[in-house]
């Protein structure tokens, strides 16, 4: 039964809300629309009661807990939300926002602050926290001695620097006079039963903090962006959708030394929306050939049954779809060799920490194995492996123009230890064992941190080296189809024009129809001295200036502890030069584009 809720001007909710409701009424019988008419009304008596009996001096009273997000994925925002719900049902007052939508300038007036953040790149704070950690850096951080907090870090122990941005936030704002509620969280990629555990306890200090909880407030602080699309719910890491692969194209030459594919997916009727910017998760299986060597290593058959939530899997199956097998990780390392107690492994232990991370960054889990031979059980070795987690990758179309269709760029990792070839989990599971036809567990993890303006005037800059390259197609398509009138300009760069031209068709085909106004070009092998987007940026500098002083948006995409950074140095220096500003007057008027969306990037 459909019955269409009339839309009308006066309403007081948002078309998302209408687009939810719409959605549960198409989905009830005509005895529960009864009901749920009943219910409705009981809530707004309850509502208005309380309205009616809350004091004024409890409004008053009452601290307001804030919840900010810093999320690069989506896990921290989807931690945040599910704090958000779990302080209503416990009847807090409290108001949920994405770091890049917080008024950190008054942060001191916060009484409970609750953050929840990631950490990208070299131990950076994700992008839509940047302003906020520099403002707290900065001499301009104000005392916070009224306020309680407490700091929830996403990470991933392979990486050097785990969890560095919530060590940061968290050193900090004890520095500046907060009382820590309860002390930091650094979670790891399997982080649910952690951050279950966390909430708990941060909810039983709040009931013993907090003497008059209010009952349910009745607004909802969620910027536009925070409401995922309703056509979106039914897909996501935990309950993708199983696509079929309609094309797996290598777009670099055959000389390049680069494996660069162009795969497009099928999203088969779906209804699977996603938008220029958003990232694909894809779920990968393992190389049975891997598998195989990792089993025959330790005596092992694959037969085995080991117990993955409850149930009896074989061995075998457990690693080739449920565990990671090919990233090392420091703890991985060390919980091997308390096994094998060999005396290389104990002598990587023993050294300092740098040395033991490139050890775990420079050898996978069956390279160390085949060096530091030992004998265990199945159980054993599921025990100090950990589970397999989707890869993201930047979508390269848009839907405007691709309507059953996504498309992503992605990066064969290969590389050879002592002699025998090895590649990345996922990217040698996209390009060497998933066949056109096949079928491809995928979600869409939006990102709105990296959207394009929303006037179709504004003119843009993008900067994409390598890879970095795919969100930048996807914004032309989507440019093209709008008919936007705003300038574009393309800095891409990769070692060869002949071999490394990425799309190069159609980027073309932009500059000669006028979509593309202007493209810059750098090459880093084909002449002696190596040239890089930086260098042109460089050479560019007064024009983009004009650019930037026109309202133009900028975004970057690519690798975030290089690329990033020289560009981001260079930008600094445009600014310097055309700007007449200072070092700290730059780094401010930079931060301030970035507060305003103008300057938006997806680093990895």
């Amino acid at each position: 039964m459909t019955i269409q809720v009339p839309m009308q001007n006066i309403s007081p909710l948002t078309p998302q809300q209408m687009a939810h409701i719409q959605t549960v009424i198409d989905e009830c019988s005509a005895f529960q629309l009864v009901w749920l008419s009943g219910y409705l009304w009981g809530l707004s008596n309850q509502a208005n009661n309380l309205n009616r009996n809350t004091s004024h001096s409890e409004e008053t009273d009452t601290p307001t807990i804030t919840i900010v997000s810093a999320s690069q994925t989506g896990n921290a925002r989807g931690l945040a939300e599910q704090l958000y719900t779990a302080l209503l049902e416990a009847k807090f007052k409290a108001n949920l926002v994405n770091a890049r939508d917080y008024k950190f300038k008054n942060i001191n007036q916060e009484k409970i602050f609750i953050l929840i953040t990631c950490t990208q790149g070299n131990g950076e704070p994700p992008e839509e926290a940047i302003a906020l950690h520099r403002f707290l850096m900065s001499k301009k951080a104000p005392d916070m001695k009224s306020s309680a907090y407490a700091v929830f870090g996403l990470g991933d122990i392979s990486y050097e620097h785990f969890n560095q941005a919530g060590k940061v936030f968290d050193n900090r704002l004890s520095e500046l006079g907060a009382e820590r509620l309860l002390e930091r969280v650094d979670a790891d990629v399997e982080y649910s039963e952690t951050a279950h555990v966390w909430r708990i306890k941060l909810i039983e200090v709040l009931t013993k903090r907090v003497l008059i909880p209010l009952v349910y407030p009745l607004s909802h602080s969620h910027s536009k962006d925070n409401i995922h699309n309703s056509n979106n719910i039914s897909y996501d890491k935990d309950h993708p959708l199983h696509a079929r692969l309609l094309i797996n194209q290598k777009i670099t030459g055959r000389g390049s030394d680069k494996d660069v594919r162009h795969l497009e997916i099928d999203l088969m009727q779906s209804n699977l929306q996603y938008q220029p910017g958003d990232a694909l998760g894809v779920w990968f299986e393992n190389d049975p050939d891997l598998v195989k060597e990792l089993l025959e290593l330790l005596s092992l058959t694959g037969e085995e049954s080991v117990t993955i939530k409850g149930c009896s899997t074989p061995l075998e199956k457990a690693l080739r779809q449920y565990y990671e097998i090919t990233v090392n990780t420091t703890r991985i390392v060390e919980n091997y060799a308390k096994i094998s107690k060999h005396p290389y492994l104990i002598e990587q232990i023993n050294n300092n920490r740098c040395t033991l991370q490139k050890y775990a960054q420079n050898t996978p889990i069956v390279d160390m194995i085949r060096h530091a031979p030992s004998t265990i059980d199945a159980e054993t070795l599921i025990g100090i492996l950990r589970p397999c987690t989707p890869r993201l990758y930047s979508i390269s179309s848009s839907q405007a123009e691709n309507k059953n269709e996504v498309h992503i760029t992605v990066n064969i990792v290969r590389f050879s230890i002592d002699g025998r070839a090895r590649t990345g989990g996922a990217s040698g599971y996209l390009a060497d064992r998933l066949q056109v036809d096949d079928e491809i567990r995928i979600f869409v993890e939006p990102n709105n941190n990296f959207r394009l303006p929303n006037n179709p005037c504004t003119p843009i800059i993008m900067i994409g080296p390598g890879t970095g390259i795919a969100p930048f197609r996807a914004f032309m398509q989507q440019r093209e189809h709008d008919r936007a009138s705003g300038k574009n300009w393309l800095f891409f760069g990769n070692p060869h024009f002949t071999e490394d031209f990425l799309y190069q068709v159609e980027w073309q085909k932009y500059v000669k129809n006028g979509l593309l106004t202007r493209i810059n070009l750098a090459w880093s092998r084909d002449q002696k001295n190596k040239v890089y987007v930086q260098d042109a940026i460089h050479d560019n500098s007064k024009e983009i200036w004009r650019w930037i002083q026109e309202g133009s948006h900028i975004y970057v995409c690519g690798n975030a502890n290089y690329m990033a950074k020289d560009v981001e140095k260079a930008l600094l220096e445009v600014i310097l030069k055309f700007g007449a500003m200072d070092i700290a007057e730059a780094e401010e008027f930079l931060n301030d584009l970035r507060t305003q969306g103008r300057y938006q990037r997806d680093v990895y």
